[in-house]
């Protein structure tokens, strides 16, 4: 039988586990798994092979803020970092993914610059209910909604009655923002980052994930709590009906504690919390109460960052890190006790699973054949001006972390970063 790539690693990452294993591709979708031994293909040896990563939560921002960041750079980033799916989300771009004319207009702005596969969220905002059915038959995976200001004035949050006329409206996913307006302190000018911590308390996350908690029992909805950043909000959402919840690797990662006055690279929102917070999340993932980590890659240019003041509450609130998860992620999992088989399970089954893209996410018979060679064992500095995104702003510019990616194959071959072959996908055909 004849293939048109195999894949030989003694670490490979099959549904089951890490073991030795070949994996042979034809027409782009993985055809079998065979032993190591025996199979004639590229060897990686002890490099691992791990299924491409899925990112449900990134902001590409083109049309209309490309200067921010573009599709052509997003999803080179992306498969430098071993990313084959991302799903874009409906802001900052201008028209925002609100209607079924905005998709469109979105989708032409993509069609042959991404050099992974791209799916789009919809947008819910006020008085938008009526557009959301024919949005979501358009092809959008389901519809964000804030509850607390987005930052951009054409993305208004929806109140609790507003969210249920939303949920009322269509049968779909809902991924939410979860912080609420009534516990956060306007943040007066400062350049310490306690301060703006202090601003945007963890009880801002609990009061917004019980409202999204009750919503989803009133109306049997599925409800997605995005960037998690307080554990204390778990205890709400371990039983509830329906309702899953994020993650994202600077949340894993950084502490209050370390960040730096001035530093406002750091700046997301929710915020960065202390080092028992980032604990209790990992505890978290440990348990399972968080389903998934993805980037919330969301950049912006280098001058809304307000380096110049180091303003905390002037400057833009996003992180840049698309290209470094995989990285970022196993650094803390592999010191914490966790495997390979942890991360792609947080990184790449359970996003594919959450927005049900039914052939991604897994090495297994009849998936796409989206694959990473990953060296797990290199260890790297973070140099913020040779990464693939538009600008080089990272907090995780000069920190040092453990794993590379080597090569990323999407449908079985090599992304170069030169000949865009992602796809556009749409929910129930990708």
């Amino acid at each position: 039988m004849t293939f048109d790539l195999v894949l030989r690693s003694r670490r490979t990452v099959l549904p089951e586990g890490e073991r030795p294993a070949s994996v042979c591709v034809r027409d782009g979708r993985i055809a079998e798994i065979a032993p190591y031994e025996g199979v004639d293909g590229v060897d990686l040896e002890d490099v691992a092979l791990l299924p491409g990563l899925v990112d449900t939560h990134v902001h590409v921002n083109e049309p209309g803020r490309t200067e921010w960041e573009g599709f052509a750079t997003a999803t080179r980033a992306a498969a430098a970092g071993g990313v084959t799916t991302i799903v874009d989300m409906p802001l900052n771009s201008l028209p925002p993914t609100v209607d079924a004319g905005a998709l469109a207009v979105k989708r032409a702005a993509a069609e042959g610059q991404c050099h992974v596969d791209t799916g789009f969220w919809g947008g819910a905002i006020p008085g938008n209910a009526g557009e959301l059915a024919a949005l979501y038959d358009a092809g959008v995976f389901g519809f964000k909604a804030f509850l607390v200001d987005s930052g951009v004035p054409e993305f208004p949050p929806l109140s609790s009655a507003q969210l249920r006329e939303a949920l009322s409206a269509v049968d779909a996913l809902f991924v939410i923002h979860a912080e609420d307006p009534a516990a956060i302190e306007p943040a007066a000018g400062s350049p310490h980052y306690a301060d703006f911590v202090a601003s945007r308390p963890p009880s801002a996350e609990t009061g917004a994930v019980g409202t999204v908690v009750a919503a989803a029992r009133e109306t049997g909805r599925r409800m997605h709590v995005l960037h998690l950043s307080a554990a204390a909000a778990l205890r709400s959402i371990v039983d509830a009906p329906n309702v899953t919840v994020e993650t994202c690797p600077h949340y894993l990662t950084f502490t209050a504690e370390e960040v730096p006055d001035g530093a406002t690279e750091y700046k997301c929102c929710p915020p960065i919390r202390d080092a028992a917070n980032r604990d209790a999340l990992w505890q978290g993932l440990a348990s399972g109460a968080i389903d998934c980590v993805v980037s919330d890659h969301s950049p912006c240019t280098p001058d809304l960052k307000r380096a110049d003041t180091g303003d905390f509450a002037a400057a833009w609130g996003g992180i840049a890190s698309l290209q470094l998860g995989l990285p970022v992620v196993w650094t803390q999992a592999t010191g914490r006790g966790f495997g390979l088989a942890d991360v792609v399970r947080w990184m790449a089954t359970r996003p594919a699973e959450l927005v049900g893209l039914r052939r991604k996410g897994r090495i297994a018979v009849g998936y796409d054949a989206d694959l990473v060679a990953f060296d797990p064992d290199a260890a790297f500095v973070v140099d913020a001006g040779r990464l693939r995104h538009r600008h080089p702003v990272t907090p995780y510019h000069g920190r040092a972390l453990l794993g590379k990616v080597h090569t990323t194959w999407l449908r079985g071959s090599i992304v170069d970063g030169v000949t865009p072959r992602g796809r556009l996908l749409s929910r129930g055909a990708a």
